[in-house]
């Protein structure tokens, strides 16, 4: 994995807004309504063309598909793992299935908020059987679009994204395993083989994994400390597992605490946590730093050392808000990360995805390129600064 060695490189998390080619027919698929499958992946290939080559136009160094194949990104597993079936929605568990002691304090809030939220239409699903992996030729669809997008280009490295066992487990009911654990496991096993393709094809490979931190907020009374750091780390474990054989400068860890655009006041800090995170066998790791509730977190990595060897990927722009980040603003955050970890150990990235699937924006896709441009225009104003001595 390239690091920072000359210049502050740039990235960001993955997921980018659909075109509306691509989610109208992904919407009617995922709906069980009739569409032709063939005229998708043509619209998708044609479609991860065109946004690969935006992505290297605004100066992104290290790109990724958009996760354009995939109807969200976790939702896409449901059709890669055997051993689910779909259920009806539970009203009860309203929008975004993320029914945790923030929606308790701002139910008011919350009630407007899921009126409007774009979301996935699809049904939830259960882990009624054995957990396999089936998902090969879809990867493998997803490893010929990207190379065919980068054909010809000039490009640092480039990732794909994949969902992190301990979120598959804690967004999907298990009715068949006897434990938890062991649920858990036979997903991380089924997951290696998709870990496993992307990196054999020469890809970084980005695992996502929101859900290990948000479920901190969701139980009633909190957690002790003590169990949520035991809960936390059998996921880092279950992670450890699958990436077992894969190099770990191959890989990139995602954490984040949900892209939903919520109050976010029952978050568990990245303080009480970030040994647990550095666990993680990668060789880089992602994290938030530009939105209001964990943008003074630079704070941890004063007392907390980096790995040697390893990469810090900070969010420089936030997916929370329309606002467009200025380009010193950007620097100035590169700059503050250099200081603690060294220059050539940070990239400059996003705090999320700018849409967690077809059918769940975070901001309009104009908003979306402009925060992308302050994001290269910030790292060539923080090079400046930081290789002028």
């Amino acid at each position: 994995m390239d690091n920072s060695s000359s210049r502050i490189l740039t990235t960001h998390v993955g997921s980018l807004v659909r075109p509306p080619e691509i989610g109208d027919l992904m919407q009617a698929k995922e709906t069980g309504q009739n569409y032709d499958g063939e005229e998708l992946a043509r619209r998708v290939a044609s479609a991860v063309v065109e946004v690969v080559r935006r992505q290297l136009a605004e100066g992104v160094d290290v790109p990724s598909d958009g996760e354009y194949g995939k109807s969200g990104f976790s939702a896409y597993v449901n059709e890669r793992l055997t051993g689910y079936e779909p259920r009806p929605k539970d009203p009860n568990q309203g929008v975004l299935l993320n029914w945790g002691r923030d929606r308790m304090i701002f139910r008011e809030f919350y009630q407007e908020y899921d009126r409007t939220a774009e979301t996935a239409s699809g049904q939830p699903v259960v882990c009624t059987g054995p957990i396999t992996y089936q998902g090969h030729a879809a990867v493998q669809s997803d490893i010929r679009n990207f190379k065919a997008a980068l054909s010809g280009t000039t490009h640092t490295e480039a990732f794909i994204p994949a969902v992190a066992p301990g979120t598959i487990e804690l967004q999907r009911k298990n009715e068949f395993y006897p434990t938890d654990e062991a649920y858990l496991f036979a997903i991380a096993d089924a997951m290696h083989e998709e870990y496993k393709a992307i990196v054999d094809a020469g890809f970084i490979l980005q695992l996502d994994d929101p859900r290990v931190v948000t479920q901190y907020g969701m139980p009633d009374p909190a957690p002790t400390m003590e169990q949520y750091r035991k809960f936390a780390t059998l996921r880092v474990d279950a992670i450890n597992h699958a990436l077992k054989g894969i190099p770990e400068d191959r890989v990139r860890y995602h954490l984040c605490w949900g892209s939903w655009h919520g109050p976010h006041v029952t978050d568990v800090p990245l303080k009480d946590i970030v040994d647990i995170v550095l666990r993680v066998q990668a060789g880089a790791y992602c994290i938030e730093a530009a939105n209001p509730r964990h943008m003074h977190e630079w704070q941890v990595w004063e007392d907390v050392a980096l790995p040697d060897g390893k990469i810090l990927i900070p969010g420089m722009v936030a997916h929370t808000t329309n606002l467009v980040e200025h380009p010193e603003l950007v620097a100035w955050r590169i700059a503050n990360y250099a200081r603690l970890v060294g220059r050539e150990n940070v990239i400059a990235g996003s705090d999320c995805g700018f849409s967690q699937g077809a059918f769940t924006v975070r901001v309009h896709s104009s908003i979306m390129w402009a925060k992308l441009q302050a994001l290269t225009e910030g790292a060539v104003l923080a090079t400046k600064q930081l290789w002028s001595s």
